[in-house]
């Protein structure tokens, strides 16, 4: 995706097929604040001449944005990029943490949609199980997300109780995935040791107590911040 017009086209066409907000964020790897806003410039006004938002319906689409976008597609599609990075994933983990024995590790989570095949990468690396997490902002469409309910760990998988895993994702928006992840894998019996990411967007060190490591780190810079 090249700007924010293809952003807005891709936000409409998914909102057409039937996604909830939280669901097109997590697809278009943007805040969910973000999502709802692209997914209502796409929209069709009202007889007021503004959309759904209660913005202007001017063209400009650059207007009210304070995200970043990340486009990890070259990775995703090619599934030999992708084992390159869940081997560097796993290899970040490990260097993490030298004095834990690899062996102590067998579970792997990822967080569903994106997380999974990067997890299922790791946890080939390391000779570990897999399982899954459905975060609560997939049903996501406005509101307090700590007030959605659903999301929940995947029966298809691997179990977790008494057991130490790490979990993936593919980016760091505002780290309540990832969050809400940890303490869903609390609340079944196992306990996150570590957390990988692809790109984090906050400089987030840890959740809940559990380190959260990244390839890469993206750092906003602005006049405020000077």
């Amino acid at each position: 995706m090249k700007n924010v017009d293809d952003l807005i086209e891709s936000a409409t066409e998914l909102a057409a097929q039937g996604f909830s907000k939280g669901e097109i964020s997590d697809e278009l790897n943007v805040s969910r604040e973000t999502a709802s806003w692209l997914v209502d410039r796409g929209g069709s006004t009202t007889a007021s001449g503004r959309n759904d938002a209660g913005t202007a319906a001017t063209g400009d689409t650059t207007t009210d944005l304070a995200d970043i976008h990340v486009d990890w597609s070259a990775i995703g599609r090619d599934s030999t990029r992708l084992s390159h990075v869940g081997s560097a994933l796993a290899d970040l983990l490990a260097s993490s943490d030298p004095d834990r024995e690899a062996e102590d590790i067998d579970l792997v989570i990822g967080i569903e949609k994106a997380g999974t095949p990067l997890a299922t990468t790791v946890a080939l690396e390391i000779g570990a199980d897999l399982g899954t997490y459905a975060p609560r902002k997939h049903q996501w469409e406005e509101g307090d997300i700590a007030e959605q309910k659903g999301g929940g760990i995947s029966r298809n998988f691997a179990d977790i109780r008494g057991r130490e895993c790490y979990v993936i994702d593919d980016t760091i928006t505002s780290g309540t995935t990832l969050a809400e992840t940890i303490e869903a894998i609390e609340s079944e019996g196992g306990t996150a040791v570590a957390g990988a990411v692809l790109v984090d967007k906050q400089g987030v060190g840890e959740l809940s107590g559990v380190p959260i490591h990244s390839l890469l780190q993206v750092l906003r810079v602005s006049r405020e911040d000077a």
